[in-house]
Parts: structure tokens; C-alpha cells; sequence
């Protein structure tokens, strides 16, 4: 971990001469975002084996959007997370293979379906989300609770913007 330290200092390039217009703010936090999201890439990987080792990095990302916001037509999916059909598909059916998702029709369009989560989904990811949140609660033990909330609010605040 020392190394990351290192990592988020950035490169000698990354500091811009006094008066060249920069804004170090956004370059400091151009910089922790990278480390965060090469960090959260790195961990949605690790969280998709532990949930089935056939499953794709990718599709953990469904998992989550079926078990927070229930039952989805795979339009919906497919549009929350911002990929073609065929992408979908693709994901959809590997994860309906393992077990994880199923599929019923959809009461307001018979030639349509929902996808849910199946019991065996829905356990399997709630364990790698309760051990995750572990960590989280391990790597942030020292700060106070009010600084938790606050990067939660600034980060769904960021994520609220980048939507629209």
C-alpha cells in the first residue's frame, strides 16, 4: 500500500508552473480519481470471481442494479449502464447460465420480460457486498462519521451530475 501513497502524488509533470492557468484543485483531484476508479475496476473483477468465478467483471455491475432497483426490462439495464443491446445480451445470458438471473414476463407487455435476481443471485451477491462493506467500514475506521457522510453526499452529488 506504501506504494500508492507514492502513486497519488503524482508525476513531476503533474504540477503545473505558478500562473499557467491550471487549477491545481482539478488536477488533484483529476489524479485521485484515477487511483480511485483503476482501484475500483481492479475490485469489481475481485467482487464478480467471489460472487461466481465464471462471472464477468462487467456484469457484477447488473447484480447490483437488479438488487437495488428490482425487476428491469433489459432495455433499462442496458441504458443504466450504457451499453448496446447486443453487449447485454451477451451479459444477460451468461448470468441466467450461472443461475444468478432469471427471467418473467412483464405484466404491462406480454412479449416483454423483467429480469430479477434468483435466490441463489441475490445470496451469493449479498455476501460479497456485506464483505465489501467491511472493508470500507475497516479503511475508514479512523475518520469521524460526519466526514463519511460527507464524501457520500459530495461523490453522489458528483455522480448525480455526471448523469445528466
Amino acid at each position: 500500500m506504501g506504494a500508492d501513497v507514492h502513486e497519488s502524488e503524482g508525476a513531476p509533470g503533474d504540477h503545473p508552473e505558478p500562473g499557467s492557468g491550471v487549477d491545481h484543485e482539478f488536477l488533484a483531484l483529476e489524479r485521485e480519481l484515477t487511483v480511485f476508479l483503476r482501484r475500483a475496476r481492479a475490485s469489481s473483477g475481485e467482487m464478480a470471481r467471489e460472487v461466481h468465478p465464471e462471472l464477468e467483471p462487467a456484469a457484477y455491475g447488473l447484480l447490483v442494479r437488479l438488487e437495488e432497483a428490482g425487476p428491469q426490462r433489459a432495455t433499462e439495464l442496458a441504458a443504466y449502464i450504457g451499453v448496446g443491446k447486443a453487449t447485454m445480451s451477451r451479459q444477460l445470458r451468461a448470468l441466467e447460465e450461472l443461475g444468478l438471473v432469471a427471467r418473467t414476463p412483464d405484466p404491462l407487455d406480454g412479449r416483454a420480460s423483467l429480469l430479477h435476481l434468483t435466490e441463489e443471485g441475490r445470496a451469493r451477491y449479498r455476501v460479497v457486498r456485506d464483505a465489501r462493506r467491511g472493508q470500507y467500514v475497516q479503511r475508514l475506521a479512523g475518520w469521524d462519521r460526519s466526514e463519511v457522510a460527507e464524501l457520500a453526499r459530495l461523490l453522489g452529488q458528483l455522480n448525480a451530475r455526471s448523469e445528466s
